[in-house]
């Protein structure tokens, strides 16, 4: 029943690797149905949460907050609707990453979740690094973007992961001590990090 969280340095191949490892052992690879899983608790489109998501501390969940006040949406929307704002989604992520861990078997990809279950005896925390380089160019493998278009995606993404943290008030993610394991992905090729994280969790697989 272990549960594997996989933090990254954006295109360090986090997604890739997640789901290779979750593939291997059987495990549920969790990402984006987190978004609609939060969308589903929230009453709220999985578009809005995404939102808030990639926006979180920065300035559209301002300026959504300062337009809109909750008692003003459950008025107008009565029971159809929900509403979704940064605390919101940081609590419901808060529960839901730990029913996942409660339940096992599962791989989660990034949102704070070494934090979340740092307590949690059967968690495996991983972290992947690699130069901004590297990533531009790992972005602009798998997803067929410009290099221009690929590095500013690696830094908005950067930006965005760093402001999470804030919220969460962490400054520490990339500190080696949070981790069982931390790979240089410009260094272990992925295939390798694959059977490194299998090999923590279940000798025997």
């Amino acid at each position: 029943m272990a549960v594997i969280t996989i933090s990254r340095q954006f295109g360090a191949g986090g997604k890739t690797l997640g789901e290779c490892v979750a593939k291997r052992l059987g495990y549920t690879f969790a990402d984006e149905d987190i978004v609609q899983k939060i969308a589903e608790l929230a009453r709220v489109s999985s578009g809005w949460v995404e939102s808030v998501e990639k926006e979180a501390g920065g300035r559209l969940s301002r300026i959504i907050n300062k337009m809109v006040s909750k008692p003003l949406v459950d008025r107008i929307l009565k029971d159809e609707r929900g509403y979704i704002d940064e605390q919101i989604y940081l609590d419901y992520l808060v529960v839901l990453i730990s029913h996942m861990a409660e339940e096992g078997n599962v791989v989660i990809l990034g949102r704070g979740s070494q934090y979340i279950l740092s307590d949690m005896p059967e968690a495996y925390h991983v972290l992947l690094i690699n130069s901004f380089e590297n990533r531009v160019r790992f972005i602009m493998a798998h997803y067929n973007m410009t290099e221009q278009r690929a590095a500013q995606l690696v830094r908005v993404n950067d930006k965005r992961r760093a402001n999470l943290y804030h919220k969460l008030s962490k400054q520490d993610y990339d500190q080696p001590e949070l981790y069982h394991l931390v790979i240089n992905t410009a260094r272990v090729p992925l295939e390798d990090a694959e059977r490194l994280v299998v090999q923590m969790v279940n000798p025997e697989a």
